[in-house]
């Protein structure tokens, strides 16, 4: 599983209260005369993977300190409807503006994770790995990410600057795929792999001749991955990828490739019901 920080994720959650509270929240100011503890129960509405409740809990946590959780379901368990998720207990005040923020983040990024699971299931080949893309919302990616991961799915480059993946724009801009292969190697470290993606199976002679060491399939049928895996011929790691989602991805089972990378996986999730439930005073 993987290890985020508070301070990798600090900014952008106090970059979204400050979106979601201009200067007051008039709400909770109008009704809030008294310091009262409360508690409030996070329940599931519907089944589906956690992710993202240490978001959750950061958001309250940058609210107030004194915030207390009781946890009931850890990260990345399976919830089923009517599940009691955790608890929070702090201020009023603290309960009532942190609620929404709190809620978005969990519900986007649990239900990424839970379409990522989805798309597991679906494939049923264990010798496949399903990908994520850089199809994330802005501000959002280290979320994203992070929620593909707890689903059981891996990620692609995080960012631009993480690994060479030579699009059709970049071929076109080069001239061919041998030359912006040449130019990588020219200027990439040596660290660093190169990973083409090909339309047709002249570029996928090209790319594994000129020694490609990925080589992305886009948009191909069936058919003409068998062709192209054929010509590769584990002569480098083969990516699929072009519109694959939970629908089709079935088609793509026992194939000689190694990775399926999906944007819809991200992009297209819904998010998973969750609901924060049966406020009460404490001590009341």
């Amino acid at each position: 599983m993987q290890r985020i920080k508070n301070f990798q994720i600090d900014e952008y959650i106090l970059e979204a209260l400050k979106e979601d509270i201009n200067y007051e929240d008039v709400s909770t100011n109008a009704i809030y005369k008294t310091d009262k503890i409360a508690r409030v129960t996070l329940l599931a509405k519907e089944d589906g993977i956690l992710a993202g409740l240490f978001v959750f809990k950061r958001v309250f946590e940058l609210i107030d300190r004194d915030v207390k959780f009781t946890d009931y379901k850890e990260e990345g368990d399976e919830v089923k409807k009517g599940d009691k998720v955790l608890e929070v207990e702090a201020n009023i005040a603290t309960l009532l503006t942190g609620e929404r923020l709190a809620l978005n983040y969990l519900q986007r990024m649990s239900g990424i994770a839970t379409n990522a699971r989805k798309m597991i299931e679906a494939l049923g080949d264990e010798n496949i790995k399903i990908l994520d893309t850089r199809k994330t919302t802005p501000n959002m990616r280290i979320f994203e990410k992070y929620a593909v991961n707890i689903g059981g799915a891996n990620n692609h480059r995080f960012n631009l600057s993480d690994g060479v993946l030579l699009k059709d724009n970049h071929i076109a801009a080069a001239g061919s795929v041998k030359a912006a292969i040449e130019m990588v190697r020219e200027y990439s470290p040596f660290i660093k792999k190169i990973e083409v993606e090909v339309e047709d199976l002249d570029m996928v002679r090209e790319a594994v001749e000129h020694g490609a060491d990925i080589i992305m399939l886009d948009n191909m049928d069936i058919d003409k991955i068998k062709e192209a895996s054929a010509i590769i011929n584990k002569r480098a790691i083969i990516e699929v990828s072009g519109n694959i989602d939970l629908q089709n991805i079935a088609n793509y089972r026992g194939l000689a490739i190694d990775y399926i990378s999906s944007g819809s996986m991200i992009y297209a999730a819904d998010v998973l019901d969750l609901s924060m439930k049966n406020l009460r005073y404490v001590n009341e």
